[in-house]
């Protein structure tokens, strides 16, 4: 066994990644502080084919020093958007058909492992703050709340290992309706 080249790896360039099919999710980000976190969410979101990420409110825009470290050039090739209020995203993202989808534990959350995003048509993820989670507004705005059932001593997981698990199996359910 030997690891691959990346030249062995058949990636897609720029160009090829923004014609490609995509699984049809659109990524909210909710007043994200970490610039870390959100080139992760970058990253991640190339890696699944995302169509677009929605950065509110604190949440850093490109091009962005501390971003670029973990995002590794993904801001160049997932779309983005930036709204100044995440209610505003959520409202345009209704106006588009999209079902708004948080990750949030709530008193109606559905585990994860459970949800079928099929039914549903486009998505939009919403991933929450760091310390508050998802606002309590979007929240009420959503059609379904999904949690990571946890089994630890912690309440939470970093919004960027959220936005992997989650992207990872919304992509698993999705991917046979998109050429790869």
């Amino acid at each position: 066994m030997r690891k691959l080249l990346n030249s062995e790896l058949n990636r897609l360039d720029l160009d090829g990644f923004k014609a490609s099919d995509k699984i049809g999710v659109t990524v909210v980000l909710d007043n994200i502080r970490s610039q870390h976190n959100i080139g992760s969410v970058f990253r991640t979101a190339d890696a699944f084919r995302v169509e677009n990420i929605l950065l509110c409110g604190i949440t850093a825009i490109p091009p962005n020093r501390e971003m670029q470290k973990t995002a590794l050039g993904a801001t160049e090739t997932v779309s983005w958007q930036y709204f100044e209020e995440t209610t505003q995203a959520v409202e345009h993202l209704h106006n588009l058909g999209y079902a708004v989808i948080v990750t949030e534990q709530t008193d109606n959350s559905i585990a994860l492992e459970d949800f079928d995003p099929s039914p549903y048509g486009k998505i939009a993820l919403v991933f929450g703050n760091e310390v508050h989670g998802v606002d309590e507004n979007i929240v009420r705005m959503a059609k379904v709340c999904l949690e990571i059932p946890q089994f630890g001593t912690k309440h939470s997981l970093n919004i960027s290992v959220t936005a992997g698990i989650v992207l990872w199996h919304i992509f698993q359910q999705l991917r046979n309706g998109i050429n790869i």
